[in-house]
């Protein structure tokens, strides 16, 4: 079997369409059908079937599906594990979401490179939504992630999750509200913001479920009325007493006019992770760079001395 058929084949179960398949291959769709019957001739069983004016993958497919993801990451993991000898060397695309660059990522670089200059990292910021779509597609090789433990994120299958830390939440309020405070909050101090203007970010993903989880526990919804991407201007934005905010730890400076009061387990925790392709982990670029932002993360994180090791391949 073809590996380039068996990675369209792996894109059509994870896209679900021809012609999403055809733009990430950079092909037609035309070109697209055809790789898919000489598979299905290769392998002597239907894989596709009619589905209105689409396809849908038939058992056989699904099946085929799963098994190649399991044999591209074998063959990607021998490529570069054949690719990596000597003094570690070559360029790692490391996608990365802001909050952690100053305290983790930078420090860890600047010990990479003083101790492996042969590696060249280059950083691309996203958040984590993004940063899987890089990570799959081939446009970053590892990323920093995170999820909250209010609300679980589902990974995809052909990346590799490895844990780093996590951080505590933080509830950003004006400082002369009646519910502030640096003590932990509370469910009753809680409800007293009920009324309040809560942010979020502009993507309406997980950060807006946060917020929805955690007011319900007091027994209200938000009412989200600003929707911010940045961290700092949420925080301006909190001091003009204009609003309030869930906060990440390492995102939360010291500013007049806000108080942060811990969540503790009323908001849970952001987990920290590092992400990349299953066949990546054995080429020594890419296990370095991830064993420097580990060992950077331990002076900022928690949790960090439960973590397993990285592995082999």
């Amino acid at each position: 079997m073809d590996l380039t058929r068996l990675r369209l084949l792996v894109e059509l179960d994870r896209l679900g369409t021809m012609a999403a398949v055809g733009e990430v291959a950079g092909m037609g769709t035309s070109a697209v059908s055809k790789h898919f019957a000489v598979l299905e001739r290769e392998v002597g069983v239907p894989l596709l079937a009619p589905d209105g004016r689409r396809v849908r993958l038939t058992p056989a497919g699904h099946r085929l599906a799963e098994l190649a993801v399991d044999i591209l990451a074998r063959v990607e993991a021998a490529e570069y594990e054949l690719a990596g000898g000597g003094e570690a060397a070559g360029r790692v695309d490391l996608v990365t979401f802001i909050s952690v660059g100053p305290p983790i990522v930078l420090p860890a670089l600047r010990r990479l490179r003083a101790d492996h200059p042969g590696i060249e990292v280059r950083l691309i910021e996203h958040e984590p939504d993004e940063a899987l779509e890089l990570l799959q597609t081939g446009g970053a090789d590892v990323g920093l992630v995170y999820e909250y433990s209010l609300v679980p994120r589902r990974f995809p299958d052909t990346l590799a999750l490895h844990p780093v830390g996590t951080e505590p939440l933080l509830l950003s309020q004006p400082s002369g509200s009646s519910s502030g405070g640096s003590r932990p909050m509370t469910r009753r101090r809680l409800r007293a913001l009920a009324d309040a203007s809560w942010i979020a970010n502009s993507r309406g993903s997980d950060e807006d479920e946060l917020v929805r989880r955690l007011c319900a526990s007091a027994g209200f919804a938000p009412r989200i009325r600003h929707r911010i991407d940045n961290l700092d201007v949420v925080e301006q934005v909190v001091a003009a007493g204009l609003g309030v905010g869930v906060m990440p730890k390492l995102a939360a400076a010291t500013r007049r006019g806000v108080v942060h009061s811990p969540l503790g387990d009323l908001g849970g925790v952001r987990r920290v992770s590092l992400a990349g392709r299953r066949g990546g982990w054995a080429w020594r670029p890419i296990r370095l760079v991830a064993a420097y932002l580990r060992d950077a993360a331990r002076d900022v994180l928690d949790g960090t001395g439960d973590v397993p090791p990285l592995p082999e391949g």
